[in-house]
């Protein structure tokens, strides 16, 4: 990491009159700031080597779960259990049964020496869970499978109203500093939105030792079905008027944190990729539009932030970067506003 807060932008290398895209994110050096984000197009050697070809600056793989890890932990132990039904005391078993998913944490991680072997960019092993757990332990193997990072995906609803802020803040600052200890490639923490005091959690973050912040997760919503009663998973892929809270935190954290800013959710143009950049993001992921569109989607906005440097009369992505930062416009403080009345002025109707 440098001294100043972000990564610094790298020398222009391109050989050509094109403006160069060349990114730096947490001290990796990508071809473009295009990273394709954790998601079913990233769970496959193919998918992989389509998002290759299709020009992709990097790749976050599919997330260890929690899940996984609690599932192979009980398989484990189910060696201590073998004869247990000879004992009154347990004759259910020492442990209780959990059920075991299609793949194994030990796949996950098999799973992230393939992806660094198929592909030409850096790979991204994610991690996702709430607790202390097998973090350590799987964060140093993704390490040694030769992740060139780890995305921390702390997934968690804080709906216990006996935990404080600050109870919360501290739990996710924990796992970070644990996994930091023991892991010597960059480490970046993906968080929600919902934290009181956003910017300064993000900077306690990079002090435990993030090297890059992901804003933010898009935590996905249960529906309920009205005629079993039941709550049921439903998926919806974002849209690009989601990116309005990220591009804000973007512009207000840009160089005030000691650490890469990754832009997600809402990432499907190619003019949302040039306002997450100008508002200060090193890097911009993209998911859903990959699952509507194919991988070659990437290339498709790829070559259109090219063209807009071109227009413009830029000669690099580093020159645009951060420009509608909090730092650099008349009026800072728009960030920070709702502009309630402002909004509510502007809007006519149909």
């Amino acid at each position: 990491m440098s001294d100043t807060p972000g990564c610094p932008d790298p020398v222009s290398s391109s050989p050509s009159n094109e403006p160069d895209l060349t990114t730096k994110y947490c001290g990796l050096t990508l071809r473009n700031p295009l990273v394709a984000a954790a998601s079913p197009a990233t769970g496959s050697l193919a998918g992989l080597v389509e998002l290759d070809a299709s020009g992709v600056g990097a790749i976050v793989l599919p997330s260890l779960f929690e899940e996984l890890i609690e599932a192979e932990a009980a398989a484990n132990s189910r060696t201590f259990q073998f004869g247990s039904a000879y004992h009154a005391e347990v004759a259910a078993g020492h442990l209780p049964a959990v059920g075991h998913p299609g793949r194994t944490a030990k796949d996950v991680v098999a799973f992230t020496a393939e992806a660094k072997a198929a592909v030409s960019v850096p790979i991204i092993a994610s991690l996702n869970g709430v607790s202390l757990g097998g973090w350590t332990k799987y964060a140093s193997q993704m390490e040694a499978a030769g992740a060139d990072a780890i995305e921390l995906n702390i997934y968690r609803v804080a709906a216990n109203q006996y935990a404080s802020a600050e109870e919360v803040e501290n739990d996710y600052l924990e796992i970070v500093r644990l996994v930091r200890g023991r892991v010597e490639i960059p480490l970046t923490v993906k968080i929600g939105p919902q934290f009181t005091s956003l910017g300064h959690f993000v900077r306690r973050l990079a002090d435990a030792g993030a090297d890059g912040l992901v804003l933010f997760n898009r935590f996905y919503q249960p529906n309920i079905d009205l005629d079993r009663l039941e709550l049921i998973p439903d998926l919806v892929l974002s849209s690009s008027e989601e990116n309005r809270l990220v591009l804000r935190w973007m512009a207000i954290l840009h160089r005030k944190v000691n650490a890469s800013l990754a832009a997600t959710t809402g990432v499907h143009t190619a003019d949302d990729v040039v306002r997450l950049l100008v508002a200060g993001a090193d890097v911009v992921m993209v998911a859903s539009t990959i699952l509507l569109n194919g991988s070659e989607q990437v290339g498709v906005l790829r070559d259109g932030l090219q063209q807009w440097l071109d227009a413009n009369g830029h000669k690099s992505v580093g020159d645009i970067r951060g420009v509608l930062s909090q730092l650099h416009v008349a009026d800072p403080e728009a960030f920070e506003r709702s502009s309630y009345m402002e909004n509510l002025d502007s809007f006519e109707n149909p």
